[in-house]
């Protein structure tokens, strides 16, 4: 019988414009917000921190996160 990888996560390694799966899934989470993101619908990643958003806005604010926990931002 053929195991469904419906309704679990997918672990993805984040490259320029494109993604590898490394293990099957459906979704995954942003690290934000916890929401949970189709494959298909998921847009934005950093590269650098190999992790995923829902949004823009998402990406905007872990990047600035970063930058304020290394030191960068006032």
């Amino acid at each position: 019988m053929l195991m469904s990888k419906s309704n679990q996560p997918a672990r993805l390694h984040f490259l320029p414009y494109s993604f590898r799966v490394l293990s099957p899934g459906d979704h995954v989470l942003c690290v934000v917000s916890g929401k949970r993101i189709a494959l298909e619908d998921l847009r934005y990643w950093s590269i650098a921190r190999q992790e995923p958003y829902a949004s823009a806005e998402y990406s905007v604010q872990a990047e600035l996160a970063d930058r304020k926990s290394r030191g960068m931002l006032a």
